[in-house]
């Protein structure tokens, strides 16, 4: 039981490490998000369709309900990364990445609206510390400044993000995650379908990069993390996922030069002390 735990463990950080190249390759590929995003799901969905296949896992949809949920989590995951691209397009790794890791608390605040709990008033103090770190990411409250916005994008995909996580907690619970996932992708796909036509498509380091985001990121780091809530509840998941972030801004550092401010360490520091502090709270109730 201790090494199956230990396996679980491992198993979720690897994916998060995984999840957190997206910052760096997203940020990098020349395309506009939507293309990207697009041609991310459909080789991941070659991907993940080949492991399913192999591993003779059956794709049958058992309900209507579910077939609603797939549909609406997989909406919401694309508008996720769609935001959450433009967010590293318009700023940098570490904002995009810090400002998307405003989840877990929007999670805890969303949580009562889905679950029918109350909100406590620990819950809205942190939530005013996140709008504090924000505060610090955002170099000026000038919608024209580009970090600006892309803070903005940044706190509208962990609000994507937070919802999508929240369905897809149900999903997985009688479904295989590899198979929550294929139909994810499949609707991103179908919902994007439109505007990649008469696209033009140039570069092979874009194309090395987008096959790297559909194979690493997508379909090894986003099935583990999606397999994870098996495992562990969304609040221990929040607590393991705290990393990604700072593995995001360490690839930034490395791979794009990108070294992030002092205010935007500090905005940082305090986002992700609040997640942490939210988990813990949430894991003793």
């Amino acid at each position: 039981m201790k090494n199956h735990h230990l396996k679980n463990i491992l198993e979720l950080n690897i994916g998060v490490i995984f999840i957190s190249t997206s910052g760096v390759l997203g940020r990098s590929i020349l395309f506009p998000p939507e293309i990207t995003i697009w041609w991310r799901c459909v080789f991941a969905v070659v991907f993940i369709g080949l492991f399913c296949w192999y591993k003779k896992y059956d794709l049958k949809i058992k309900s209507r309900k579910d077939v609603f949920s797939l549909l609406l989590s997989g909406f919401l995951l694309g508008a996720h990364w769609v935001t959450y691209f433009y967010a590293l397009h318009l700023s940098s790794v570490a904002i995009g990445m810090l400002s998307l890791f405003t989840y877990p608390v929007i999670t805890a605040l969303l949580e009562p609206v889905f679950f029918n709990t109350k909100l406590s008033k620990n819950q809205l103090i942190l939530s005013g510390l996140v709008l504090v770190g924000i505060y610090f990411l955002t170099p000026e409250l000038n919608f024209e400044n580009d970090d600006t916005k892309g803070v903005l994008m940044g706190v509208i995909s962990a609000i994507f993000y937070a919802l999508r996580n929240i369905l897809t907690k149900r999903n997985v619970s009688h479904y295989n995650a590899s198979k929550v996932m294929f139909y994810q992708l499949m609707v991103v796909i179908l919902l994007l379908w439109p505007v990649t036509i008469g696209s033009e498509y140039t570069g092979t380091s874009n194309w090395i990069k987008i096959v790297s985001l559909a194979l690493i990121t997508t379909a090894i780091g986003h099935t583990l993390f999606v397999n994870s809530f098996k495992n562990f509840t969304i609040t221990a998941v929040s607590i393991m996922s705290s990393m990604s972030p700072i593995y995001g801004i360490i690839f930034g550092m490395l791979f794009l030069s990108e070294i992030p401010s002092l205010s935007t360490f500090f905005g940082g520091a305090l986002i992700l002390t609040t997640v942490v502090i939210e988990s813990f709270q949430s894991a003793r109730k």
